[in-house]
């Protein structure tokens, strides 16, 4: 199996290549495994059942297996378990009031349940219950599915109203963790945690141990000291010379029936208590107040007086610097260290690199997912050409960003109580700004023709002018009935993104941007993480506090009442705000602070107290999961890839100089065929920007480059752009094979490449031109010396010097022919002239070379065409 292949619930572990290959063997075989594992006792029997093996078996397990597979990959059981999710999320203090809608929800949840079971008996039936009951995810299920069935069950009894079944009931919350099974993303996420869990429970165990100490003097500073005598109507604490002490407090509660001997319900009465304290005073939440008490606190049974301990400060501070500046930010560094030493596993041949090669090697990643694309044709219409040729230049988008850049500026100045004029003045600068970026956008309209809605920026910008319009047509209706038109007109910012990248001077930004655009899917999938948390903290407290007073910071909208209000809440205490205020309401267990006998309209709930056990379990466990881990896991990933953007930044080439090489490439090969004549190659690498630039003069450094060439003088703008490449990171032996290994991911990625072979290489080619060169002045010397002894000899011959028994240098070939000598006597003698001419001698030849193999038709050239003269 592989390692990245997914088990029938979720993912597994990877096994050792021993066990692979152990596992390779049974799924040899034909017949699934046994459904009951070894030594499992058979109904009515006393031996373990015995194997049963053959067709009918194998049959009845192939059915069902096919069928979960079928479900699982056609997303029928994802379906069904989110809308059994939004039937819980519909289940608030307001359902008994909407008869119907409980009554759908109740049969949906008794569907739902049994949908449930049948997926869990057809995988007992399918997987066999050794791999069911062997797999994390798959006991998970198993456990959800049996907290409805047991919730099933008591409801077809009637016994749904007792205590320990609507507990049990509470624990549905725990069904949107079946969605961990089935999102990949989520999978991901979750078991980059669970390999944090150990580093997660030291830094925890740390700040157990750390804080016990303070939590431990405390309680021996201030442990029963933060009671204070009330006025009940008010909740003003009296001053010291009115109630001194807790008796004076009762006196005087017994004369007017306005005091309380108050105690605050976060204090340090107890070491569990001091926890809780210090766990607000290090999220700073609530702490002022204990800071406070602590400071003004005197002895038990004392009223406190203004800054009576002042000393006080000191332990708070000191708590702070080493119990939230430290302890708290552990969990940073333990899930970045964990991130890293998980990126070391997975990617374990980075650790086996050099330098030099990892700098190779992320140049080869950035250069393989791109290839040329076919430019827009320039238009054959004079005017439209005139007009492509403006939006093509880089002077047009840096004076349309300018504009955008200033028409922000205008956006800035404008304010709620400006004069009639400052806003008539810049009404009509909007006006001018619409028209001059519609004019843009008709000008590429008219230049790009049917090509204007291929390139995604444009439609962006299209999109944007045609919403600036409808503003300034339809202002007054949107800004009443939706939002202002003036953000139609900011979202226009997003372009300057675009420009970015030919700004040399703006590296640091596009290193941010890159962080945050490689941030993104990972941002993501915590983001669904954090979002199923949030899910399953607000099914628990819409069970446990929806009925909570309504007092501190629970009010009409921050309450556990219905499920959008729980999101409100628990995204609020996700930034660690506010939650002390949502805690104390439910710290009020009885009389005075809450009426346990409060009756709730529309519902048979009695009481608006909460559950201090709860409370505290619920709002701790939540803070850590997600203000401490879950949260700090964004930081953990933004650092990472801020540091991989950086290091990739730095790098001798980066995405952008794979793009302007593309860019370049177009205007070279409009045809997108991904192949440049030879004798343009010089031009191209002159017009290249730096880093890949290669100025002029260049052609001896492109032959040394050993290019291959293609039949037809063509070279791959791929084996240019890997040339260049190597020129700019430098050759190594060592970097053959990893080149090697790279072009032949390339290959894939580039098919067109694949069908032509090179039949040469630059410097080949050089050196069949020198070669040539060569050939061709050793025979135009061997050709002058013939020449040389014909004119000698026709000399003496017309002279009458010769002698008879004289024979021509040569009596075969062009020259012999042209001295008639042409096979002796065959040869036409012309008549003697008296005085000799005597000339110059030119050598004139033709020689056809051909450095290409014999893929290429040899040259047919007619002999008369071949001309060797002496003159």
């Amino acid at each position: 199996m592989d390692e990245d292949e997914s088990s029938h619930c979720s993912t597994i572990d990877c096994k050792p290549e021993v066990e692979e290959a152990a596992d390779e063997d049974e799924l040899e075989k034909d017949d699934p495994e046994e459904c009951f594992t070894e030594g499992t006792m058979p109904r009515g029997g006393n031996s373990p059942m015995p194997a049963v093996t053959g067709a009918a078996l194998a049959c009845v397990r192939r059915c069902p297996c096919l069928v979960v597979d079928i479900t699982q990959g056609r997303g029928k059981m994802w379906w069904n378990f989110r809308r059994t999710c939004f039937a819980i999320a519909f289940e608030d203090i307001y359902i008994e009031q909407r008869r119907v809608i409980k009554i759908i929800l109740e049969y949906a949840d008794q569907v739902f349940t049994y949908v449930f079971i049948v997926e869990m008996l057809l995988k007992w039936v399918a997987y066999g219950y050794k791999t069911y009951f062997t797999n994390a995810w798959c006991w998970l299920d198993f456990l959800i599915v049996d907290v409805s069935l047991i919730s099933l069950t008591a409801n077809i009894l009637g016994y749904s109203e007792l205590g320990p079944i609507k507990s049990l009931r509470t624990l549905r919350a725990l069904r949107p963790l079946r969605a961990l099974s089935r999102f990949e993303g989520m999978r991901v996420v979750v078991n980059a945690l669970v390999g944090a869990i150990p580093s997660i429970f030291n830094v925890l165990l740390v700040c157990l141990i750390f804080w016990l100490i303070f939590s431990i003097m405390g309680v021996n500073l201030f442990a029963g000291k933060f009671y204070r005598c009330i006025n009940v109507t008010s909740e003003e604490i009296f001053n010291v010379s009115i109630v001194n002490n807790k008796t004076e407090c009762l006196a005087l509660g017994l004369e007017t029936n306005e005091t309380r001997w108050f105690n605050l319900k976060v204090n340090y009465d107890n070491v569990g208590m001091g926890y809780l304290s210090l766990l607000q005073v290090a999220t700073f939440k609530g702490w002022m107040d204990i800071m406070y008490a602590a400071v003004d606190s005197r002895e038990i049974e004392s009223q406190p007086v203004y800054e009576d301990n002042l000393y006080m400060y000191l332990y708070f501070v000191i708590f702070i610097i080493f119990g939230s500046f430290f302890t708290l930010n552990l969990f940073i560094g333990v899930i970045i260290d964990n991130f890293n030493q998980q990126k070391a596993k997975i990617r374990g041949q980075d650790l086996f690199m050099t330098e030099e090669q990892k700098k190779y090697y992320n140049a080869m990643k950035k250069l393989g997912s791109k290839k040329p694309q076919k430019p827009i044709p320039r238009p054959e219409n004079f005017i439209q050409g005139l007009a492509f040729d403006l939006i093509s230049k880089q002077f047009f988008d840096i004076f349309i960003m300018v504009l955008i850049i200033l028409n922000m500026v205008t956006m800035m100045v404008e304010t709620d109580d400006q004069s009639a004029e400052k806003e008539d003045i810049l009404y009509k600068i909007n006006l001018v700004f619409i028209t001059v970026f519609t004019g843009e956008c008709a000008l590429k309209l008219f230049a790009l023709r049917q090509y204007f809605f291929t390139v995604g920026w444009n439609i962006f910008d299209f999109v944007v002018v045609i919403l600036s319009i409808v503003g300034i047509l339809l202002a007054d209706i949107i800004e009443k009935y939706f939002v202002s038109p003036t953000l139609f007109r900011v979202i226009r910012l997003a372009r300057i993104g675009r420009v970015l990248r030919l700004i040399r001077g703006a590296k640091g930004i596009r290193t941010l941007l890159f962080a945050l655009m490689m941030s993104l899917p990972a941002l993501f999938n915590i983001g669904l993480l954090l979002f199923l948390i949030m899910f399953i903290f607000s099914i628990f407290g819409m069970s446990n506090f929806g009925y909570v007073q309504k007092m501190a910071g629970i009010d009409d909208m921050f309450n556990f009442e219905t499920f959008g209000n729980s999101i409100i809440c628990l995204f609020m205490i996700t930034t660690s705000a506010g939650w002390d205020g949502l805690l104390l309401p439910i710290m009020s267990s009885g009389p005075p602070d809450c009426d346990p006998y409060l009756e709730n309209p529309g519902s048979d709930v009695r009481g608006n107290c909460g559950s201090p056990a709860v409370g505290i379990v619920f709002f701790c466990s939540y803070i850590i999961m997600s203000f401490l881990v879950v949260v700090n896991m964004y930081i953990a990933i933004i650092l990472e890839n801020f540091n991989v953007a950086t290091e990739e930044s730095a790098d001798p080439l980066c995405e952008d100089d794979f793009d302007m090489f593309y860019e370049t490439w177009e205007k070279f090969d409009p045809d997108a065929t991904q192949f440049v004549d030879y004798s343009r190659l010089s031009e191209f690498c002159d017009t290249l920007q730096d880093p890949l630039r290669i100025p002029k003069p260049n052609t001896i450094k492109l032959i040394t480059m050993d290019l291959p060439m293609v039949p037809g003088d063509k070279i791959h703008c791929l084996d240019i752009l890997l040339a260049l490449t190597a020129e700019v990171l430098g050759e190594s032996e060592e970097m053959d094979a990893l080149k090697t290994s790279m072009e032949e991911k390339f290959m894939a990625n580039n098919p067109s490449k694949v069908a032509y072979e090179p039949i040469t290489t630059t410097l080949r080619r050089k050196q069949e031109e020198v070669a040539a060169s060569i050939i061709q002045r050793a025979y135009r010397k061997h050709l002058l010396k013939r020449s040389v002894k014909h004119a000698s000899f026709k000399f003496r011959e017309k002279t009458d010097k010769t002698k008879d028994d004289e024979e021509p240098p040569e009596k075969v070939g062009m020259i012999a022919e042209k001295m008639n000598t042409l096979f002796g006597s065959q040869a036409v003698k012309e008549p003697k002239e008296t005085q000799p001419r005597v000339g110059p001698v030119e050598v004139m030849s033709e020689v056809v070379l051909h450095s290409a193999p014999s893929s290429f038709p040899e040259p047919t050239v007619p002999a008369s065409d071949l001309r060797e003269s002496v003159v």
